[in-house]
């Protein structure tokens, strides 16, 4: 099974650019595409990807228009299908959904950006506390696949200038490093980083300066998997020649 995970800055933008193609041609046809940011409706989501046949779409917006917003595109048919934490305050931004398999529940998140100056940093660190809750709650069931887009660069290695970033850029505060060191340290494993410990790859670059050119990226995109699923993992991989949005898709290939 492929799985694989991308923050497409806008589902409209990137159908427009190609998407539907791009499944096949470059994501090589997976068993189940998660999205982030997709900035739209759940009836805008559905009509942008009218013409795309083998997959099932779900999809969760947020309250406010243009903003936000995630989805599942599967071949298979989920069990069941969730929005959010099931907290209402922090569920009206669209930025999570759960799909539950025979195996495994497979979720995809969106994670609040601490934004420039770091005013969200306080509710950032909040909602990470309660998103590692919900995911260990759901770990009680069965194993939890967690994918998408974290807003955190967790290791030196997986930013391109860490010293010129650290505690001053949103992503790259220890505050947001120990909220996502919580994940890895409570039965769920960064798949890319256990298989792959010395490569840098990145999968998002500003659009400044000509930063994808230059390779001055972050990787902010992840794949947690249940400790208790790593066996059946076969690869781990970031698809950083895949063009389209400002993140590129990441992914898994699962037994």
């Amino acid at each position: 099974m492929r799985i694989v995970s991308w923050n497409v800055n806008g589902i409209r933008a990137v159908v427009k650019k190609g998407f539907i193609d791009q499944i096949s041609q470059e994501l090589n046809d997976p068993d189940i595409i998660c999205l982030q940011e997709t900035k739209a409706q759940n009836d805008q989501i559905n009509e942008a990807l009218s013409n795309l046949s083998g997959y099932e779409v779900f999809s969760s917006d947020a309250e406010k228009k243009g903003y936000s917003g995630v989805a599942i595109l599967t071949k298979q048919k989920p069990k069941e299908v969730v929005e959010g934490i099931g907290l209402v305050e922090h569920d009206k931004e669209g930025r999570v959904l759960r799909a539950t398999y025979e195996d495994f529940h497979i979720v995809t998140v969106y994670t609040p950006n601490s934004k420039s100056g770091l005013e969200r940093l306080p509710y950032r660190g909040e909602w990470d506390e309660l998103f590692n809750n919900y995911l260990q709650d759901l770990r009680k069931s069965k194993p939890v696949i967690v994918c998408g887009d974290f807003n955190v660069a967790h290791q030196e290695i997986d930013i391109a200038r860490p010293k010129a970033n650290y505690n001053k850029s949103a992503g790259y505060t220890q505050q947001e490093i120990d909220g996502f060191s919580r994940f890895t340290a409570n039965g769920l494993v960064d798949c890319f980083r256990k298989l792959h410990p010395e490569e840098v790859k990145y999968s998002w670059w500003s659009f400044r300066a000509g930063a994808r050119g230059k390779n001055i990226g972050w990787r902010l995109d992840y794949f947690l998997v249940d400790e208790n699923l790593m066996d059946s993992i076969d690869d781990a991989y970031i698809q950083d020649e895949v063009m389209g949005s400002d993140h590129c898709p990441v992914g898994i290939l699962l037994k």
